[in-house]
Formats: C-alpha cells, sequence, structure tokens
C-alpha cells in the first residue's frame, strides 16, 4: 500500500482476514480512528492498517479491546509504560501455568503406570504446583499460577527410571 492509496473498509478488512464490522466496531469502541469519507463511504490510510495491526496483536497477546483502548488512548509514556507491564506480568503468569501444563501432559503421554495418577513421578510433579500448594482446608484453589520449569519433565523421566530400576 502506497501512502497516497487509500482502502474501502472491505478492502482493508480483507487484508486482515476480518470482517467490515469488526472495523466499524473498532471505531465505535474507539480503537480505529474514523476514517475519511469519500462520497459517504469510509477511505482508510497506511495509519489505520498499522492501527489494525496492533489493535490485531494486542489481542493474539491477551489483551481485551479495553485494555488495548486504554494503552492506544493512554496520554503519556509513563503511563502507558504501567499499563503494559502490568499486562506483561500477566502474561508471564500464563506462561508459568502453560509450562506447567505442559509438562504433566509431557509425563503423561510417556508415562507407563496402569493409572497415572498413582504414578509417584507424577504425583511429586502435581505436588509441586503451586495450585496444589495453596489449597486451603475447603479444596479451593487460591492462586492459579503454575510452577513448570524446562528441566521438570526432563528430571522427572530420570527419577521414573531409576525407580523402574530393579535394584
Amino acid at each position: 500500500m502506497k501512502s497516497s492509496d487509500s482502502l474501502r473498509i472491505g478492502e482493508l478488512a480483507e487484508q486482515f482476514g476480518l470482517a467490515s464490522h469488526v472495523l466499524r466496531h473498532w471505531e465505535a469502541m474507539g480503537l480505529l480512528t474514523p476514517a475519511t469519507r469519500v462520497n459517504g463511504r469510509r477511505r482508510y490510510t497506511r495509519d489505520h492498517a498499522v492501527r489494525v495491526l496492533t489493535i490485531i496483536r494486542a489481542k493474539a497477546a491477551g489483551m481485551s479491546l479495553e485494555q488495548i483502548r486504554e494503552i492506544i488512548n493512554v496520554s503519556g509514556q509513563a503511563e502507558r509504560h504501567a499499563l503494559l507491564q502490568r499486562h506483561h506480568a500477566e502474561l508471564e503468569r500464563r506462561l508459568r501455568e502453560i509450562a506447567a501444563s505442559k509438562a504433566l501432559i509431557e509425563h503423561l503421554m510417556e508415562c507407563q503406570a496402569d493409572d497415572f495418577t498413582q504414578c509417584p513421578a507424577y504425583r511429586r510433579l502435581v505436588e509441586t504446583s503451586a495450585e496444589f500448594q495453596h489449597l486451603d482446608e475447603d479444596g479451593c484453589v487460591l492462586s492459579a499460577a503454575g510452577t513448570g520449569s524446562g528441566g521438570t519433565v526432563r528430571r522427572l523421566q530420570e527419577e521414573r527410571r531409576d525407580e523402574e530400576q530393579p535394584p
């Protein structure tokens, strides 16, 4: 797209695999600046395409449309940094949770136990998770953060091999 080119709403939406009504919704929410109108039709520029891609990437990072609007419309760099820092911390928490879930699944894919819940290596993996360690007396989870680490599965596999070998 040349800087002098402009796109109709359908053309811009199509570039990103979106429906036209999505762009109209983003305009109504204050995420996308209203397009100029030529003969009553919206015309979008390269700046609009950059904004659409920014919104798409922010959504892929797990941000809600309200969070995206807040970041786009924030008045200063320090405030924007604070908002992004909070979102970054949430992404880090989710990554730890995903890593812990991945470790469980990887163990289950290789576990030879008939009842995996009785497998010593699996039980250690579960019992070291933050969810298990933060159970209150009613059995409610107080924290949803996982603990996964890159070497957890490898360490547990080695321990399982050691347990399976005859003395």
